[in-house]
């Protein structure tokens, strides 16, 4: 930058460089600032739309284990408006459960697919995927629940996944697939041993060593 000698010359420069720009800054100032406040604006929206679907939640929820029929609407009603919610896949899930209860199956396969497409959390996703698979066993759709069941999920729920796949396999009687799966279950599970899992193993050798 050039040195001046005098005050004035500075005065006169700074003069100078506000008439010839001071129309940019201050527009620049101006977007800065609006986009500053805009920003907070937003922000503070967000907030109030997250607490009132908070709210909502809450409140949809109130009804479950009272009235069916008005917790269904209700529930349903939540989805479609709030589809890009993280609740959304919560209340998927508990619709899902009050289907189970009335071992309507084919609901439950529906809330639950819901669940996973509205879902954006990796666990939420892996607990849904995991049930539709059940499911969809429960339903004699077992290449359905092996293509399920084959959807990549967190290293966690490997377990669930192989003994889920052991129980498609052994309803199509492959034997040796389905010991091959509650064997890699028993190596995936961290804790020690699972006395159902391996019972299930167990009889299932018995009855392959019988049909030798």
């Amino acid at each position: 930058m050039e040195i001046y000698q005098t005050e004035e010359q500075q005065v006169d420069a700074i003069k100078k460089y506000w008439h010839d720009n001071g129309n940019a800054i201050i527009a620049g100032l101006v977007i800065g600032f609006s986009a500053f406040i805009g920003y907070n604006f937003y922000k503070d929206a967000q907030s109030e739309q997250e607490l009132l679907t908070s709210e909502s939640y809450q409140t949809t929820q109130a009804l479950a284990g009272e009235d069916q029929q008005a917790y269904t609407l209700a529930a349903e009603k939540f989805i479609n408006e709030n589809g890009e919610s993280s609740y959304a896949s919560l209340t998927a899930l508990s619709l899902a459960k009050e289907s189970a209860s009335h071992k309507d199956w084919s609901q439950v396969e529906k809330y639950l697919t819901t669940a996973i497409e509205k879902s954006t959390d990796a666990g939420i996703k892996g607990i849904a995927t995991i049930r539709l698979a059940r499911v969809q066993i429960q339903l004699e759709q077992i290449e359905k629940a092996l293509v399920t069941l084959a959807t990549p999920l967190p290293e966690s729920f490997k377990f669930a996944i192989e003994e889920i796949k052991g129980d498609a396999y052994l309803k199509q009687d492959k034997k040796d697939l389905a010991r091959s799966a509650y064997q890699a279950a028993i190596n995936a599970n961290d804790q020690a041993g699972n006395s159902a899992l391996q019972m299930k193993l167990d009889d299932l050798a018995e009855v392959i060593n019988l049909n030798k």
